[in-house]
C-alpha cells in the first residue's frame, strides 16, 4: 500500500493534499461504500490540543463532496473527557452541518456489542461494549493528531478509532497493565480497522500526552489505505521504533502491515527528511514493559487471529 507525506501549511491543506495524492486507489474504495464513517479524536471535550480540530474533518469532507460526490457522512466519538455534544460545540463541529450533509454519533450513546479482552493475567475474562455504528460501517475514517499516550507509547489512527468506539463506561477495561492494553488493542482493531487512516501532524503533542502534553509545530500530513503502515511510519517520524510500540508490533505479527519504513512506499516527502524527535511521556520506559511479554502476547495473537476473522 502507499503512504503519501505532504507539507502542510495548515490543518485543511495537509490534510486535503495528503489524501489527493492518494488518488484513483482512494476514490474508487470511498466510492463503492455503502456508508462512511468518520472518526476524529475527542479524548477529552475541553482540551483543544488533544483533539482533532475541526479544518482537519471539513478537508475530508471537501475531498469526498470533490472526488466522490455528496454522500451523507457520519461523524462519530466517544469521548472519554466530557460529553461528545460538549466536544462537538466546543470544537466548532456544529458548523459542519451547514455545509454538508452528516450526522453526529455518540459511540458513548450507541448500541453496543458485547466483546471479551484480556485481564492483567492475560485472560480472557474481561467484558467490553463496543459501538455498533464503529463496527457496522464500511468505510472508516480515523483521523487524529499525532500525540505521545501515558500507556501505550504513542497515539495514532488504530487506537484513536478503537478506544473511541468502545463505550463509556467500559473503556478502562481496556487497560490491566501494558501488556494486556497493548494486546487488547490489537485484538480490537481486527474488528475496527480504518480502511482510511490520516494523521494531521501541522501540530503534534509531545510529553505528556494524550491530554497534558505541549504543542509540536511539525507541518506535515500523513494518508493511506493501511492504517498499520500509516501509523507505523507516523510514529517511526515522531522518533520511536515502532517495534516498540505493542499493538503495531503485534498487527504486524498478524500480517496487517509492513513497520519498517524502508520496506513503505511513501509518495510525497522524505520521511527522513521530516523525522523529528516527539518528547516522550514521562512514563516512557515502564510503558516498554509489554516486552517482557512478548513471546506470550505473540502465541495469543497468533491463536486469536482465526476467530476475529470469523
Amino acid at each position: 500500500m502507499v503512504v503519501s507525506l505532504v507539507r502542510s501549511e495548515d490543518h485543511y491543506e495537509g490534510v486535503y493534499e495528503a489524501l489527493r495524492r492518494l488518488g484513483d486507489a482512494l476514490v474508487k474504495k470511498m466510492e463503492e461504500a455503502k456508508d462512511i464513517m468518520v472518526k476524529p479524536n475527542f479524548v477529552s471535550a475541553y482540551t483543544s490540543l488533544s483533539a482533532t480540530p475541526v479544518d482537519s474533518v471539513r478537508a475530508i469532507l471537501d475531498f469526498i463532496y470533490t472526488h466522490v460526490g455528496e454522500r451523507r457522512v457520519l461523524i462519530a466519538e466517544g469521548p472519554t473527557i466530557g460529553s461528545f455534544r460538549e466536544a462537538l460545540d466546543n470544537y466548532g463541529y456544529l458548523e459542519l452541518k451547514r455545509a454538508y450533509d452528516v450526522a453526529f454519533v455518540d459511540l458513548n450513546a450507541d448500541a453496543g456489542r458485547a466483546f471479551k479482552v484480556y485481564d492483567s493475567s492475560l485472560r480472557k475474562r474481561v467484558s467490553i461494549y463496543v459501538a455498533e455504528h464503529a463496527l457496522k460501517s464500511d468505510f472508516r475514517i480515523s483521523i487524529c493528531r499525532p500525540k505521545t499516550h501515558d500507556t501505550v507509547i504513542v497515539t495514532l489512527a488504530i487506537k484513536n478509532l478503537v478506544m473511541g468506539a468502545i463505550k463509556s463506561p467500559y473503556k478502562g477495561r481496556m487497560h490491566q497493565g501494558y501488556s494486556a492494553i497493548n494486546l487488547n488493542i490489537a485484538l480490537m482493531a481486527v474488528h475496527l480497522m480504518p480502511e482510511l487512516a490520516v494523521i494531521d501532524g501541522y501540530v503534534g503533542m509531545e510529553g505528556n500526552g494524550p491530554v497534558d502534553g505541549s504543542a509540536v509545530d511539525w507541518g506535515i500530513a500523513i494518508a493511506g489505505l493501511n492504517a498499520l503502515e500509516v501509523d507505523g511510519l507516523a510514529s517511526w517520524m515522531m522518533g520511536f521504533d515502532p517495534y516498540e510500540i505493542g499493538y503495531l508490533y503485534l498487527l504486524h505479527v498478524a500480517g496487517y502491515g509492513e513497520l519498517k519504513v524502508d520496506k513503505v512506499e511513501v509518495l510525497g516527502e522524505s520521511p527522513k527528511v521530516w523525522r523529528r524527535r516527539f518528547r516522550p511521556h514521562r512514563g516512557y520506559e515502564a510503558q516498554k514493559g509489554w516486552i517482557s511479554s512478548k513471546d506470550k502476547l505473540e502465541e495469543i495473537i497468533r491463536s486469536e487471529l482465526g476467530k476475529a476473522h470469523t
